[in-house]
């Protein structure tokens, strides 16, 4: 049985600013997942958490940097535990889908999404899981770049914990039962 470590990256920005924001729903998902663990500072200059999915080791992290340059605090965190990025997982906040809806892939564009095209960079390759939090498109005329930045709306936050809670779970099938079991689970 394959009992290697995975590395799960939340992405968002730091800062209680930033903390309730559309751009940090990858950080509120490490959240709950280390809902029993306790976050240290790695020298990576990421926050991290150990738990245990399905028999594997799991270091959960958060970059303490702005999202942007998230490729270099992952790539070091990786390099540190030995972890390819064939067991790398980047959660983060997806303009494209719809509010709560998730989608789970491997590979492809970033999207325009700069902390993912800084992961690609450091990582040479768009290779590694991405589980793709849908916040919805801003509406017009307002800046994507702006909106991310801005908490969710009253009626998101109804359903947020819920969508949270679904993300973590995604992560865990991810790992317990490969791609093609997660994304028929979740991709719908």
């Amino acid at each position: 049985m394959d009992t290697s470590r995975w590395l799960v990256l939340g992405l968002g920005n730091p800062g209680t600013n930033y903390a309730q924001t559309r751009h940090n729903i990858g950080q509120m998902v490490i959240n709950y997942l280390a809902v029993n663990s306790k976050f240290s500072t790695h020298k990576s200059k990421t926050e991290v958490a150990d738990i245990r999915v399905a028999g594997h080791p799991v270091t959960l992290a958060k970059s303490q940097g702005f999202m942007n340059d998230s490729g270099g605090p992952t790539k070091a965190l990786a390099d540190f535990y030995k972890v390819d990025a064939s067991h790398l997982i980047v959660i983060h906040d997806e303009i494209d889908i719809a509010f709560n809806t998730i989608r789970i892939k491997i590979g492809g564009s970033d999207n325009g999404h700069n902390g993912l095209k800084s992961i690609t960079q450091h990582f040479a390759g768009s290779d590694y899981y991405r589980v793709r939090m849908g916040v919805d498109r801003p509406p017009a005329p307002q800046d994507p770049a702006d909106f991310v930045l801005k908490p969710f709306a009253s009626a998101e936050k109804k359903e947020l914990d819920d969508f949270i809670a679904r993300g973590a779970l995604a992560v865990e099938r991810l790992i317990e039962k490969g791609l093609e079991s997660a994304q028929q689970e979740f991709n719908k």
